[in-house]
């Protein structure tokens, strides 16, 4: 995986509205601050989950380990994200990624024109720091 920082100007056109980490999802903004993608595994089933919830959807436990995940995979489905307002006025193109576990999670995708977006489109994970520690997994396109 990898945890190169998005150039400036390159993913979100404004500072994201921080999440408010609660005890089931902590881990995973945790895991973001320090660079790494994080997927949840119920330790009764082995079930991976995102995004996270209290208990395993399949078998009903409360029990869950933690692994890092490889950081690639494609793009399901996306779109070209349009606000008529600031700070949100520049478009930008929100993606359903499955990564390579088989788990999806909704992003966006930086270092890519929207013309250029397909779904299966191969990309991988890099984080952008904002402001007040704020860290946000992102995905570009992997380059041949």
């Amino acid at each position: 995986m990898t945890s190169e920082q998005i150039p400036a100007g390159h993913a979100l056109a404004a500072a994201p509205i921080p999440p408010a980490p609660g005890f089931d999802d902590a881990w995973f903004w945790d895991g973001a601050r320090r660079h790494r993608l994080l997927l949840r595994i119920c330790d009764h089933c082995g079930r991976q989950q995102h995004p996270p919830t209290p208990l395993c959807p399949a078998c009903g436990s409360a029990d869950w380990t933690t692994k890092e995940a490889a950081g690639t995979g494609t793009v399901y489905s996306w779109i070209l994200s349009h606000h008529p307002t600031a700070p949100d006025a520049a478009p930008r193109v929100v993606a359903i990624i499955e990564l390579q576990e088989g788990v999806r999670l909704v992003s966006n995708l930086c270092n890519v024109d929207p013309g250029d977006v397909v779904n299966d489109m191969a990309v991988e994970v890099v984080f952008e720091e904002f402001q007040d520690g704020l860290v946000l997994p992102q995905f570009r396109p992997v380059t041949p």
